[in-house]
């Protein structure tokens, strides 16, 4: 009995657990005193979720920061609202991005007036201020890793690189890049 010979199948095509997805989408803004405040409010104005304080960890005698400082807010976002504010936030830029922003599993943009965000006017009481937005992407099977008890680990593979982002990014928001 001869065994047959398939042809070799390509990862993307064939298996399900190597399509990369978002995982996750933060928006972010660093500030302190009065201005925490204000950026606080308007993160909690664009996605309707409460903002978390983030507090330094290091000392940096240069800016004044020291352990404990509250020096910014951020709001994490999954599944459903997540794409949702992020198409958005991407509409706010043309959905037009850069390369260059694009870096291994995650990309980055700013923005520098949330004003220019459809849906959104403007706040007096927050003022003119920008925000910064982090997309996180991931493989099914992180978990793997991430686990407190029996945690395993993820080959090179497992990370989602910046052709897969371009192209999840084209296909999915029909973002362009320079």
């Amino acid at each position: 009995m001869k065994a047959k010979i398939q042809p070799p199948k390509t990862v993307q095509q064939d298996n399900a657990m190597m399509e990369p997805h978002i995982e996750k989408v933060i928006i972010s803004a660093g500030a302190t005193g009065d201005e925490l405040i204000k950026a606080r409010k308007l993160l909690e104005l664009l996605s309707s979720k409460k903002a978390q304080i983030v507090q330094s960890a290091k000392r940096i005698p240069d800016f004044g920061v020291r352990p404990g400082l509250e020096v910014g807010v951020r709001i994490t976002l999954r599944r459903k609202d997540a794409i949702d504010l992020l198409k958005r936030l991407l509409s706010a830029m043309d959905n037009t991005l850069r390369k260059k922003q694009i870096s291994e599993n995650h990309f980055s943009f700013g923005l520098e007036e949330y004003i220019e965000i459809p849906g959104i006017e403007y706040q007096r009481d927050i003022g003119i201020r920008g925000l910064n937005v982090t997309v996180v992407f991931a493989r099914k099977g992180l978990r793997v890793a991430a686990k407190k008890i029996k945690a395993g680990k993820i080959p090179k593979r497992q990370r989602v690189s910046k052709e897969e982002i371009i192209s999840y990014m084209e296909k999915e928001f029909k973002t362009i890049f320079n």
